[in-house]
């Protein structure tokens, strides 16, 4: 009985071990600089800058190639200035 047990115990105890335990992975943030090379397969989002005028941070967040998101933080000029005269 004893070995039934113990036999028991060492098929739930290898039943955790292999489960699956996927971690998400840690978001990579990208230096911003001049002519940096970006291996962009997918936007997952981008900073809405089409109401805003000046310059101002905004921020990209991609899939590279390897399934990998990035955050690139950056400065751009708002498109949604109006020259009023």
């Amino acid at each position: 009985m004893k070995m039934y047990i113990l036999g028991f115990a060492a098929l739930l105890a290898t039943g955790s071990a292999l489960a699956d335990t996927q971690s998400t992975a840690p978001v990579i943030h990208d230096k911003d600089a001049a002519f940096v090379h970006l291996d962009v397969a997918k936007v997952l989002g981008e900073t809405d800058i089409s109401q805003q005028c000046g310059v101002l941070p905004a921020q990209l967040t991609y899939l590279d190639h390897q399934g990998r998101q990035h955050e690139l933080d950056y400065l751009v000029q708002g498109s949604g200035c109006t020259n009023d005269h």
